[in-house]
């Protein structure tokens, strides 16, 4: 659960580039209707660390972020799925129920080295494929989005 000072906290101004916009239904915004948080305003949230294997990187790979049902608990996100898209245009409907059933980090590290659009930052949504055999279905591959730039809520 999203802790207490980030659940309380408004929803500041980017103070540098936003890595990230979450748009559609959402409560609480910063910019127009739109939330945007840079690397600063992310690192707020409760970070985490998820060790797991992924089909486009060899053995098991150590990532650290923050889980994304707490940022869409902290934008106040209500809807049923969330449309991700990607800096290169891909996109893909994700069902909201995913964040919350299964621990789905939204990565800024890998194996201690901070994510960069190189090698699929700076944002990388990761699911907790080793944990959970249903995820090792190719439909969950699907749905690692990297280099996340966008998020809307319907």
């Amino acid at each position: 659960m999203l802790s207490v000072i980030a659940r309380a906290d408004p929803l500041a101004e980017p103070q540098e580039s936003p890595l990230l916009r979450i748009s559609g239904n959402i409560e609480r915004t910063n910019v127009g209707d739109e939330a945007h948080f840079d690397r600063a305003m992310l690192e707020r949230l409760p970070r985490r660390t998820l060790a797991t294997s992924t089909v486009v990187t060899d053995g098991i790979n150590h990532f650290e972020g923050f889980m994304l049902r707490d940022l869409l608990e902290w934008v106040g996100a209500d809807g049923q799925r969330a449309i991700a898209s990607a800096l290169n245009d891909y996109e893909i409907d994700i069902p909201m129920a995913d964040f919350h059933t299964f621990d789905v980090l939204l990565a800024d590290t890998m194996d201690g080295d901070r994510l960069t659009v190189r090698d699929k930052g700076p944002l990388w949504i990761v699911y907790p494929r080793d944990d959970h055999a249903k995820l090792q279905d190719i439909r969950y591959d699907y749905r690692w989005v990297w280099q996340l730039n966008h998020l809307e809520i319907q």
